[in-house]
């Protein structure tokens, strides 16, 4: 039990002190998980308005194998963006493998599938009359979509947020593809990992600490959208 307090007050110290490796590996972490974030909202939005307001055979199978997608193991989807972007890979000229942008990469595909579920389910929940009001106000397709995309904002930032906090939790992709190198592309959840199993409880409950406000933060945040 002394062991556990003497490692939390060492890890509040160094948290409070602002210990350089630790600014470093909070911020790497917010940077390729809010990149990752950003890209994956600009493909999946339009997707999932795609999938929503078009009709077309097979409709529910593709909404159900996205909904299955959500819960994919991370390190599956790691390998698989290892086969593509190892040096065997189709993507492997780019040298993007243990690089911030492996694992960019490799984190978009891990969130893409929520944020397109939830565009659907966000667009499905805004009430039918307003689509049959902008039409029968002479509204175009153009503008009876983007009528109803606002009347879901508050859903899709909502989306947005879950990729967010699904995107910097996860361990599998950012070990497979990033490598876990020291001052390059290690990140919170890897180095809790690495420095837990050499000893280290002190940095690991400290960056522990850190992941759990920020989760925090995302569930306040995420609360706030969904009572707007």
């Amino acid at each position: 039990m002394n062991e556990i307090l003497e490692g939390i007050r060492q890890a509040v110290e160094l948290i409070v002190t602002l210990n350089p490796e630790i600014v470093e590996i909070t911020t790497r972490t917010l940077y390729i998980s809010l990149s990752a974030t950003l890209i994956a909202s600009l493909i999946s939005v339009p997707i999932g308005g795609l999938i929503h307001f078009r009709s077309f055979k097979g409709k529910r199978t593709l909404i159900n194998i996205i909904q299955t997608l959500f819960s994919i193991p991370t390190v599956l989807v790691g390998l698989l963006v290892f086969l593509l972007i190892s040096k065997q890979g189709i993507f492997g000229s780019y040298n993007l493998l243990f690089t911030p942008g492996g694992m960019i990469i490799g984190q978009t595909v891990l969130i893409m599938p929520i944020i397109i579920g939830f565009t659907i389910s966000a667009l499905s929940g805004v009430k039918k009359h307003i689509n049959d009001l902008a039409i029968s106000l002479g509204a175009s397709e153009f503008q009876t979509i983007y009528t109803i995309m606002r009347e879901a904002k508050y859903a899709l930032l909502a989306a947005i947020i879950l990729g967010f906090g699904r995107a910097i939790s996860e361990v599998g992709v950012a070990m497979l593809l990033g490598g876990n190198i020291r001052g390059f592309t290690r990140v919170i959840t890897t180095t809790i990992s690495l420095e837990t199993s050499k000893g280290n409880v002190a940095l690991s409950i400290a960056l522990g600490i850190i992941l759990l406000a920020i989760a925090l933060i995302i569930n306040l945040i995420l609360n706030r959208f969904q009572e707007k």
